[in-house]
């Protein structure tokens, strides 16, 4: 695998619209988690960097991960956390704020989701030319922002992310959310030791069904 540029990024998103988000505490069960979400049907995933030893995480899940999978890595603050997730093999980056992580990637041909929070980062955002932004936290402003905030950009690719469940799963769509970005609801206590992966499944088969029914 390699990495994909902010077009080859947003066509990915565009045919998912499910990101997991794995914020995990040990690399195996990281791991496990990212592989049993692949074999659930959630194909795009984001490993955070901020799991010690990430990079070996990243490496792994992209060794045994199908082609079609794509696997990038979160929380990424600086230039050199780029340059650490692409060594690793993660094909795009997601950041937290509009750090220079984004200018950076997206100079470096990386395709990046960049997080932003109000209209002014919405634009900017856009004018680099990211992917799409991560709006977050999503659950403090819900769909009706999104919806609001596309009247005057109707253009703006939005994730919501941060609290997003299989039940506001459609109201974001529908509202133009371009695709949805899930951590905890979804990912649970798969990625520590000793999680769930049985329950992981079913939720991860769960969201899926509630994002091609929307």
């Amino acid at each position: 695998m390699s990495v994909v540029d902010n077009a080859g990024l947003r066509e990915r998103v565009a045919a998912s619209r499910l990101i997991a988000i794995i914020r995990g505490t040990d690399v195996d069960a990281t791991v496990a988690t990212a592989l049993t979400l692949i074999d659930a049907g959630i194909l795009t995933l984001e490993i955070a960097l901020t799991l010690d030893d990430a990079e070996a995480a990243i490496a792994q899940v992209v060794q045994d991960a199908p082609v079609e999978a794509l696997i990038g890595a979160g929380t990424v603050l600086d230039e050199a956390d780029v340059d650490r997730a692409v060594s690793a093999g993660a094909q795009f980056m997601v950041t937290p704020t509009l750090t220079a992580s984004v200018e950076y990637a997206v100079g470096q041909g990386i395709g990046v989701l960049p997080g932003v929070y109000t209209p002014t980062e919405i634009q900017r955002g856009m004018d680099l030319g990211a992917a799409a932004v991560k709006l977050f936290p999503a659950s403090a402003l819900g769909p009706g922002f999104i919806r609001a905030v596309r009247d005057p950009f109707p253009e703006a690719r939005i994730i919501p992310v941060g609290g997003v469940t299989v039940d506001t799963i459609s109201g974001y769509l529908a509202a133009g959310a371009f695709a949805l970005g899930v951590g905890g609801p979804l990912v649970g206590d798969a990625a520590t030791p000793g999680g769930d992966l049985s329950a992981l499944a079913m939720r991860a088969r769960a969201f899926v069904q509630a994002v091609q029914a929307s």
